[in-house]
């Protein structure tokens, strides 16, 4: 059952995102330093799965397998020819799940940085950035996403590219955008959430916010000084489950599903009306925030 984000909202107090898509693709066997978007042509079922099982576990908006999927990123994988196909693809592939879905599911398409600076820092032109946006929102769109989600930027210049190339390839979608601050409250390109929160609300956006980071902590903090600087908008929170650890060659985070719920309530007090998670974070912990959430929903 697909929805617009939109309607939900208004309806809504609070809407549950899914977590992390990396995590998972990795637990069901993704090679380190492989491309995780060729799993929507070689391993289709698999990356449905873990929509399905987002879903399952009381996601209302699950984000496409396409956060590295702009034509600068898919080249360092040999790649960038595919970009359309493979963007289609896992528009694609989370629009099934969300038709066999029992509630209305959101399907968000998934755009993350192109991984190179933009000038006058780096060699990528604003405009060249934005016309990458533009080809890989186009093919979201063709996939059949309800919004685009632009997310774990830290420099605004890039977000204003990707609104841009996201404006001109599909100037009716809706967009979201958020920021990873990381660098003591602030983003790696030092951009403030305050700051950041009027920029953003300038772009006419549907939604924005914060993702990724250091874990909830940081993150929470990030919400409520975007919340306070702009009471109206409509944020976004979705943190990594915690700070990453090896053990055993394999990368681990620290906080659990309950560790999340008290994130979860948190988040929704510090103003945050989409909650969600990011790395380290499976279905259990989307499922432990689902629950917190309903229990908030359901105090008189």
């Amino acid at each position: 059952m697909t929805a617009s984000l939109a309607q939900l909202l208004e309806s809504q107090a609070t809407l549950v995102a899914d977590g992390g898509m990396g995590t998972m693709l990795f637990a069901a066997g993704l090679a380190r330093g492989s491309a995780p978007e060729l799993w929507n042509v070689e391993r289709p079922e698999a990356v449905r799965k873990i929509h399905a099982d987002y879903i399952a576990a009381g996601a209302q908006i699950i984000l496409t397998n396409s956060f590295g999927g702009s034509r600068a990123r898919l080249s360092m994988h040999g790649l960038a020819d595919r970009a359309a196909e493979l963007n289609r693809a896992a528009a694609q592939i989370a629009r099934s799940a969300a038709q066999d879905a029992r509630h209305p599911v959101v399907v968000a398409g998934s755009i993350g940085p192109t991984g190179q600076m933009l000038a006058p820092y780096g060699n990528l032109e604003p405009d060249d950035a934005a016309e990458m946006f533009a080809e890989q929102a186009a093919a979201l769109v063709e996939g059949g996403v309800d919004v685009l989600w632009i997310e774990t930027m830290a420099d605004m210049n890039e977000v204003r590219a990707a609104v841009e190339g996201c404006r001109r390839a599909a100037p009716g979608v809706p967009l979201v955008a958020t920021l990873t601050y990381d660098t003591r409250g602030r983003t790696m390109m030092g951009e403030t959430p305050e700051h950041a929160a009027e920029t953003l609300e300038g772009l006419g956006l549907l939604a924005h916010g914060a993702n990724c980071g250091n874990g909830p902590d940081e993150l929470l903090t990030a919400i409520n000084r975007m919340h306070h600087a702009q009471p109206q908008a409509r944020l976004i929170a979705k943190a990594n489950a915690g700070l990453p650890r090896m053990i055993d060659d394999r990368t681990v985070y620290d906080a659990g599903p309950e560790v999340m719920a008290a994130y979860a309530r948190q988040a929704r007090a510090n103003g945050a009306r989409i909650i969600g998670a990011c790395c380290g974070s499976t279905p259990e912990h989307v499922r432990a925030i689902a629950e917190a959430l309903r229990q908030e929903d359901s105090i008189p």
